[in-house]
């Protein structure tokens, strides 16, 4: 079977749309119709006419889809392709640490699940978090979940002092900066470009800072001819395409492999994307009253993200 031109005929006959992360393997990468980071994503799942939303990336993203579609059917090719950010940040323990801190707003990064974006006021992606925090006064106290690297990262550029959940992403928190700090030895040419979510040492270190879109962007604009990439493997099918002439290293997890694939996002295949579009299945399932809950912060993030003109 071609797989390709059966879910190309799939997406036609059935009204669909399939979105997919930067994370994805290359063959879903170059038959999605928009790729993209959290925040593009989220956008995109807003806007779109289609009947069925299939999203080729981890839950809580599809999640976010079907909050902003209720009406509509989201398909994920393997529905248990998690994320361990959001696991590490269970909405009951949430909910009672939110509790000692009755002054402050909630501002969640967007991997997390629909459980936390419920108990929060308005959600954040690694593109927009800066000037979602900076877009409330320096007085307002503020609670930042799930991700503490990141949050670190938004306090020090912001100068803001934010309680941080303690949670982590093991795909970037697993980067140790002495690995970094000898791929930039043996690399004096290359540019370090590092995802927010990588400890404070990496960052600190770092030549540019950014989401995946910026880093990718950045790739193409800049006049380095090598780039020392903190991020998971999958943007690099991107960063070849747009910038072939360029070389591309990734930090690598350990020293037996020369990548860092999140097991998650590697989860959904050709496959697994042609037979959920076939049979419409895995579908996700929300309760309507933790949707309408969860719907709102995501929808003033969008919302700051327009006044902003924060468009991806």
């Amino acid at each position: 079977m071609d797989l390709k031109n059966e879910i190309l005929r799939l997406k036609d006959e059935k009204n669909a749309v399939i979105l997919a992360h930067f994370y994805q393997i290359p063959e879903i990468q170059d038959i999605a119709d928009y790729i993209g980071d959290s925040l593009g994503l989220a956008q995109k799942a807003e806007q779109t006419d289609a009947d069925i939303i299939v999203f080729s990336g981890v839950h809580f993203m599809a999640e976010t889809a079907k909050i902003l579609n209720p009406g509509k059917k989201v398909v994920l090719p393997d529905l248990n392709a998690g994320c361990s950010l959001a696991d590490a940040c269970p909405p009951e323990e949430f909910a009672a640490f939110r509790q000692k801190h009755p002054d402050h707003m909630v501002i969640s990064y967007i991997n997390c699940t629909a459980g936390i974006k419920a108990l929060s006021d308005v959600i954040c992606t690694s593109s927009n978090a800066v000037p979602v925090v900076e877009y409330f006064p320096e007085g307002q106290p503020i609670i930042f979940a799930p991700d503490k690297n990141l949050g670190g990262y938004v306090n020090k550029v912001t100068g803001r002092n934010m309680v941080l959940w303690d949670g982590t992403c093991e795909v970037h928190d697993v980067l140790e900066t002495e690995a970094v700090i000898r791929m930039k030895a043996d690399n004096p040419d290359a540019k370090l470009i590092a995802h927010p979510e990588c400890k404070a040492p990496v960052l600190e270190i770092a030549d540019f800072i950014g989401s995946t879109t910026a880093m990718l962007k950045y790739t193409v604009k800049d006049d380095a001819e090598k780039y020392i990439v903190a991020t998971e493997t999958g943007i690099l099918h991107q960063m070849k395409k747009k910038s072939p002439q360029k070389e591309f290293l990734i930090v690598p997890t350990n020293d037996t492999c020369s990548c860092n694939d999140c097991p998650y996002m590697k989860m959904n295949t050709m496959q697994k994307l042609y037979l959920c579009m076939k049979n419409e299945h895995p579908q996700i399932i929300l309760d309507e009253e933790l949707m309408e809950k969860s719907r709102k912060p995501i929808e003033r993030m969008l919302e700051i993200s327009r006044e902003l003109n924060i468009i991806k």
